[in-house]
């Protein structure tokens, strides 16, 4: 397995990177923001370790702008904030996974462990809807010969939308699918990114649309004889 760990701290990237390889790992270490976002463009990685505050770039950063040009390798952030604010953040730009410092070596072992074996059993299927079609592969959104790169949680919204076509789906189940059971959202966040999924089905040319009823729900809806 092939890693890349970005880490302004020599001494703790030496030793990080020492235990990754004694277990078998591939490690790529990077020191600052601006290198780890060009090494993980440009080469494959199973996963990888992001430190939140390094120099040129930080790790939230450097994700955002993964996340945003379809690059799905999943990461683990390292940060020394503790703070819930903080790890809300780095999930909500797309992690897959958070850890404090400090932590015990055991610790961030199982957590790599657990990241790839979830990556390894996800094969995500791509969803047709319509005249629509969204990849897991690169969160892209589909439409005859035009594509969208979708940012984390307009994926998961449309996602949950294109899973149950027809169907009309509370607010607050929208908001299960796309943030989780402990999410802090609410009904106006759901809308802030309903708006933006229905501009992108504007600029795609779909004839699919989403349509709200009023204190019900939120419907993917196609042209008659299309669904």
């Amino acid at each position: 397995m092939k890693l890349l760990y970005a880490e302004d701290e020599t001494a703790m990237a030496d030793a990080v990177t020492d235990i990754l390889s004694f277990h078998q790992y591939t490690v790529d270490w990077v020191d600052n923001g601006q290198d780890a976002l060009e090494y993980a463009m440009n080469e494959t990685y199973d996963g990888i370790i992001l430190d939140i505050m390094m120099p040129r770039m930080d790790g939230l950063t450097v994700l955002t702008k993964l996340r945003g040009a379809g690059n799905r390798t999943p990461v683990l952030l390292l940060t020394a904030k503790a703070e819930v604010s903080d790890r809300i953040e780095g999930l909500d730009l797309g992690a897959d996974d958070y850890l404090p410092k400090p932590f015990v070596m055991e610790e961030l072992l199982a957590r790599i462990r657990a990241m790839l074996r979830r990556r390894d059993s996800f094969m995500p299927a791509v969803l047709e809807a319509g005249d629509l079609r969204l990849d897991p592969g690169d969160a892209t959104l589909h439409c005859g010969g035009k594509q969208v790169i979708l940012q984390n949680r307009e994926f998961r919204l449309m996602e949950a939308l294109m899973k149950n076509p027809g169907v009309c789906q509370s607010a607050d189940q929208l908001i299960v699918n796309a943030w989780g059971y402990d999410a802090e959202a609410d009904a106006n966040s759901v809308r802030v990114y309903l708006s933006g999924l229905r501009r992108h089905l504007e600029t795609l040319g779909s004839t699919v649309e989403i349509r709200s009823r009023r204190n019900i729900g939120y419907t993917l809806t196609f042209p008659e004889g299309c669904a």
